[in-house]
């Protein structure tokens, strides 16, 4: 049988399941997950290889009208992710209202790549609004395949796997067999770390930070690690470290305890705060946090 190799780029509003669902089909945490929007920032890709195939899956920031320089280059990831895509899976839900974003669904429906839809969290609904929502997916992307799903309970995942190994391009793998994602430890720490921030901060705050892995030494027994949280305001690094250090304190402790668990080694972990003024909106830092490639 002829190997098969291609990208399936997963697009879709913020807070539809998008990270659940790359991290099932992946079979590992790959993408950090909150209820909060805006949790994914980058393209994050996640590669499943088998003998005669290999999926390279990108989860991609939620689509957004941007307010900000940072909410800009997000929206680049999931512009890219329309161009170099295989096969785009569309993910929408049973909360959301059809139709959020039309002219970006009408960007997907004229990229001319084989679409399909996932309409997720179905368990939180009711059979006759799941079935409306199933008419009108299949009147907006006609010839698409619409799967009804559960990421967060994985339901009827399986069958997705099956027809993207059935649109797959014929094409020899892009990666090493063995990898199983284009990014490295720092990045994976920096997400460890922000996703407990985005769980433990109210209001603009998990906004308004960046994690930095400023030091980064394996022995072979231990890993010590110094990252830094930078926010944009002074009044914010003292909400961010909390009355006696308590707030920090417990950030590092949750973020240690997964980051052992995702490397398999004890981690020695430091952290600090910094104030880095507006970097949101500063090219500068958006290009050292890594938002300028695409």
């Amino acid at each position: 049988m002829a190997h098969k190799a291609g990208f399936v780029n997963i697009i879709g509003n913020p807070n539809v399941g998008k990270s659940t669902i790359m991290n099932a089909l992946v079979g590992e945490k790959i993408s950090i997950i909150t209820q909060k929007m805006q949790t994914t920032r980058h393209r994050i890709k996640g590669i499943v290889s088998g003998e005669d195939f290999q999926i390279v899956y990108s989860d991609t920031p939620g689509i957004l009208k941007p307010n900000y320089k940072l909410q800009e280059s997000m929206m680049k990831f999931v512009d890219s992710a329309l161009i170099d895509a295989d096969v785009i899976l569309f993910v929408t839900d049973v909360i959301e209202t059809p139709g959020k974003n039309p002219e970006y669904i009408e960007k997907v429906r004229k990229s001319n790549v084989p679409v399909i839809v996932l309409i997720n969290k179905i368990d939180l609904s009711n059979q006759d609004a799941v079935m409306k929502l199933y008419k009108h997916w299949n009147e907006v992307f006609p010839g698409a395949t619409v799967y009804l799903i559960s990421a967060q309970e994985k339901f009827n995942i399986e069958p997705i796997f099956d027809r993207i190994l059935e649109l797959l391009p014929e094409a020899p793998p892009y990666f090493g067999k063995d990898e199983l994602t284009d990014r490295n430890e720092r990045f994976f720490l920096q997400e460890i770390i922000r996703e407990k921030i985005l769980l433990h901060y109210q209001k603009e705050i998990p906004y308004s930070v960046e994690v930095e892995v400023e030091e980064f030494k394996e022995t072979e027994k231990i890993i010590n690690v110094r990252c830094v949280i930078h926010v944009e305001r002074d009044s914010q690094k003292g909400i961010i470290i909390g009355h006696r250090g308590e707030m920090i304190k417990r950030v590092g402790t949750e973020a240690r305890k997964d980051a052992e668990e995702f490397f398999n080694k004890k981690i020695f972990m430091e952290l600090f705060v910094k104030v880095a003024k507006d970097w949101r909106e500063k090219d500068r830092q958006l290009k050292n946090f890594g938002y300028d490639a695409v």
